[in-house]
């Protein structure tokens, strides 16, 4: 693999305290050994990948889906757990420039639309993932942002989706939503889950359907053949008409080569306090259990989860090493106790870190790989891939089937993929973008 961080990165390292590896066992899936035939050869086993495992097993489809390391090894088993609208990194007005209003309309349709599937996946296949929170709730950071969050609610109530709820500074402890805030705007889409259990329940359901699932069998090399295409490990070959690419922030430059240069890694980190008490909670006024995010460009993300534990993520370093690793999370409990100063006395035992992943157009890409019949790929969710992951499953895998989505699949999302500044070197350009949005914070 050609990968842009340090292998550190994509160590154990950055995993090792991830709470919601305490939560619930793993699966045992065998490596991939000899030669094998599929229709479709999945490369990764997060959110996408077990997805589209699940949606083409249910046709019928032999499909096989090759994990690199163990399952819920990457950003799919350690996220925060936003089950939420999101997907883009670029505003409304900006995408109707773009592609037009019915376009952009569109996409943002389509961003209700990957948290009603993931509700519906849940429903079907019965996964008790320890879902709570009513929508999601952003926090002004500063009195500026209140002022527009009053623009956008009156905005909103004048449009077909759901209706917004604002609350005032003066509103927000009786909401139990106590800290350095001045005003919320909450909408009711979305909902908090383990991503754990969600993530193998999804597995269950796909193997239960027939899809084949192995752990500890990263891809070395993709090839077109006469017949369609030969996906290749350490220890096996697969021959298969059609191969998704699912790998998000843990892609390589190389599988495919397409990818080099069109996708950016970001670290983010994220802890885990241990249960609080009604005391404790009481004296923070956070008593909600909402999940919430505040207006940082470089935004702090929590919520107090259904076993009392308060989970706290922001973005991770620039760099990544043993010594990157504790500055990351040295950071993240510095801002935690600044935001919430009653809890400095609460433990944290469990830090982790993990790679999100951005496009240069800052929108999902959901298609072909260009140049490559029968290759499609999925990425780019920039931090929100609970929902839009499994929503770019649920196409690549319509794709992969030969007919159009089932959903909705809107010019943003099929537009190709741009290349970064600097190529293999793109990650020096994230200094000053980070130094530019810090300002901007202040």
């Amino acid at each position: 693999m050609k990968r842009i961080f340090p292998a550190y990165a994509y160590g154990s390292g950055p995993r090792g305290g991830c709470w919601w590896d305490e939560t619930c066992t793993a699966p045992d899936w065998p490596q991939l050994r000899g030669d094998q035939k599929a229709d479709v050869v999945i490369v990764g086993g997060g959110f996408t990948g077990m997805s589209a495992a699940l949606r083409l097993a249910e046709a019928g489809a032999d499909v096989a889906l090759l994990e690199a390391e163990t399952p819920g090894w990457g950003a799919s088993g350690r996220n925060g757990g936003f089950c939420c609208l999101g997907g883009a990194r670029i505003g409304a007005a900006a995408l109707a420039r773009q592609y037009g209003t019915a376009e952009a309309d569109a996409y943002f349709q389509a961003e209700h639309a990957a948290v009603d599937l993931v509700e519906a996946l849940l429903k079907r296949h019965a996964i008790d993932a320890d879902r709570h929170s009513r929508g999601e709730t952003q926090l002004a950071h500063r009195p500026r942002h209140m002022r527009a969050f009053r623009r956008l609610a009156e905005t909103m109530a004048r449009s077909s989706g759901p209706d917004p709820i604002l609350t005032e500074a003066g509103d927000l402890a009786a909401q139990g939503l106590g800290g350095p805030f001045h005003g919320a705007l909450t909408i009711p889409v979305g909902f908090g889950l383990n991503p754990r259990k969600y993530l193998f329940g999804l597995a269950d359901a796909a193997r239960r359907a027939g899809a084949h699932l192995y752990q500890r069998s990263p891809v070395t090399a993709i090839t077109r053949s006469a017949t369609g295409h030969r996906v290749t490990t350490a220890d096996g070959e697969i021959r298969c008409d059609t191969v998704l690419i699912a790998t998000n922030g843990y892609s390589s430059e190389d599988i495919p080569p397409w990818l080099a240069g069109r996708y950016m890694p970001a670290q983010s980190t994220v802890l885990a306090t241990r249960p609080l008490t009604d005391a404790e909670l009481q004296a923070q006024g956070w008593t909600s259990d909402q999940m919430a995010y505040d207006t940082r460009n470089l935004l702090h993300y929590f919520r107090l989860m259904p076993d009392r534990r308060f989970l706290f993520g922001m973005r991770g370093g620039l760099t990544s090493s043993p010594a990157a690793e504790q500055r990351a999370r040295r950071a993240t409990r510095r801002d935690f106790e600044s935001m919430f100063p009653a809890w400095r006395h609460v433990d944290s035992a469990h830090t982790w870190s993990g790679m999100v992943c951005m496009a240069r157009n800052r929108v999902p890409f959901v298609g072909p790989v260009p140049g490559q019949p029968g290759q499609f790929a999925g990425l780019a969710y920039h931090g929100n891939g609970v929902a839009m992951g499994t929503y770019a499953g649920h196409m690549l895998a319509d794709l992969a089937l030969g007919g159009p989505p089932e959903l909705p699949h809107p010019a943003p999302m099929r537009a190709p993929m741009r290349r970064f500044e600097l190529g293999f070197a793109r990650r020096m350009v994230m200094g000053p973008l980070y130094l530019a949005l810090m300002l901007g914070d202040l």
